[in-house]
């Protein structure tokens, strides 16, 4: 697999997912919102529609593409000595509230699968009568990490309840031989600072969003910027967005449907003005800032074409608000103008139709390419529905479930 991602809508070859399990029944109503939950999800039925979404990716993706498991990817990883010990140790010395130095030689000393239950669970049969807490927000990998062209950015979480994760793909990143040629040049943050991947977007080889939100810090994105000019980034756009738990990353209120069309929150994005700040590079390396009118106006001018926002929930904004809580601006791109949202955001669905996309339900798409490969043109739009009606409930919507490592264009 090559590790390569520069742009948000180049087809997709490999992405990294996590099909929800027993973390997600372990969080209980006294715990969801130390966990960052708002609600508690029903793990059976949250599983069938991950998988079903799973069904579309596969169907779309062309030949020698694939979908990884997070766990897996990490039981491999596992199966290094120096990797258990690696992940133990960052475990032990960063929750030092947990005390978990005296058990540090006995998780060091647990298998693959048994640590790998330890880190996502919070439990281990081989260690009976001691747990921590479960780690259910790994369902969104988005937040993982950032591929960026040859690169890849390891986020460090801004929130405790996350902060295992970002420790998590540190470890794969590092060992799992899938990243070994993006392994040396891997940009990870020091403490204090925070960087989450559902901020940050990349619309073409050059050009970097990056939103400065309650979970990515402004020095977290300033360090951040310099490994996105390392990695062949010339301009990073910075888009201040409210701190509140509904837009809790940029990609909440903002995702690209295309090259041309992005899905909006507008009262996030298209009422706002004077929230962007582009960042360059000059040629004595020094950092040179320059503030934007707008997000439509700083996109236009770096991609050098027309943009066109399409308003998540359509013209109400009781719809708007509504749908963009159930993740209707947070859609993901199979290839350029094809995407996949939940279909509980009738709204947005019915405003992408009016902008000439083909709505298509997860069993259509199926059934049209069951017998036959998806090879979608330079001019397909297609807006593709699938059920999400538990998982939304983690406040999280297909591009938050999912972190692209490869993409073709």
């Amino acid at each position: 697999m090559n590790i390569h991602v520069s742009s948000e809508t180049g087809r997709l070859s490999g992405v990294v997912v996590h099909t929800p399990g027993q973390e997600v029944t372990l969080v209980s109503p006294d715990i969801k919102d130390e966990l960052l939950f708002d609600d508690i999800i029903f793990e059976s039925d949250a599983r069938i529609e991950h998988l079903a979404m799973l069904d579309i990716f596969k169907a779309a993706l062309p030949q020698g593409g694939q979908v990884y498991e997070i766990c897996d990817l990490i039981r491999a990883a596992f199966q290094h000595e120096e990797a258990r010990l690696y992940f133990v140790e960052l475990l032990v010395h960063s929750f030092p509230e947990w005390n978990l130095h005296p058990i540090e030689n006995s998780l060091k000393t647990l298998s693959a699968d048994q640590l790998l239950d330890f880190a996502i669970l919070g439990r281990t049969e081989a260690l009976d009568g001691i747990s921590i807490l479960p780690s259910p927000n790994i369902l969104f990998t988005r937040d993982l990490a950032a591929v960026i062209n040859d690169g890849i950015i390891i986020s460090r979480a801004a929130k405790k309840a996350r902060a295992r994760e970002s420790m998590l793909i540190d470890t794969v990143v590092h060992y799992h031989p899938l990243f070994e040629k993006v392994r040396d040049s891997a940009f990870r943050l020091k403490h204090y600072d925070s960087i989450e991947g559902g901020d940050v977007l990349i619309p073409s080889k050059e050009l970097a969003l990056v939103g400065m939100s309650e979970r990515s810090s402004f020095s977290g994105i300033m360090k951040a910027a310099e490994a996105f000019f390392q990695f062949g980034v010339k301009d990073v756009l910075i888009v201040d967005i409210p701190k509140q738990r509904a837009y809790m990353h940029l990609d909440t209120i903002f995702t690209f449907a295309s090259n041309t069309d992005c899905i909006v929150y507008p009262p996030a994005i298209m009422k706002r003005t004077d929230n962007v700040v582009c960042l360059s590079q000059n040629e004595s390396g020094e950092i040179v800032t320059r503030r934007k009118p707008s997000l439509h106006y700083a996109l236009e001018e770096k991609m050098g074409h027309a943009i066109n926002f399409i308003k998540c929930g359509g013209e109400d904004t009781i719809s708007q608000s509504r749908e963009q809580w159930t993740d209707g601006a947070n859609v993901f791109c199979l290839a350029p103008g094809v995407i996949v949202g939940y279909e509980r955001n009738t709204n947005t669905f019915n405003t992408l139709r009016d902008n000439g996309y083909e709505l298509l339900t997860q069993f259509e798409f199926l059934d049209r390419y069951k017998d036959k490969p998806f090879n979608p043109t330079p001019d397909t739009k297609m807006a593709i529905a699938f059920i999400g009606n538990e998982l939304c409930r983690g406040r999280g919507g297909a591009r938050c479930m999912t972190m692209p490592i490869s993409r073709i264009g």
